[in-house]
């Protein structure tokens, strides 16, 4: 089964940026951040998809992959 993986922690790092202060950026609670950080998200806005976006200087393709397992 196919899964959606999410690339926040990477991103965060490689832009020396932290949760709080993303959250801040986007207006989404750290909690909120820390579930879809955690691949634990069941669903995105794409209002806050392009938050991120914007924040992070990236495309949806940086923050998400999908994961096809194995076969």
């Amino acid at each position: 089964m196919a899964q959606v993986v999410c690339h926040l922690d990477r991103l965060l790092e490689e832009r020396e940026i932290t949760l709080a202060a993303l959250s801040k950026r986007v207006g989404v609670t750290v909690a909120n951040l820390s579930v879809l950080k955690n691949n634990r998200a069941k669903a995105v806005r794409f209002s806050t998809l392009e938050a991120l976006c914007e924040a992070l200087e990236c495309q949806p393709s940086d923050l998400f992959s999908v994961d096809f397992g194995k076969k």
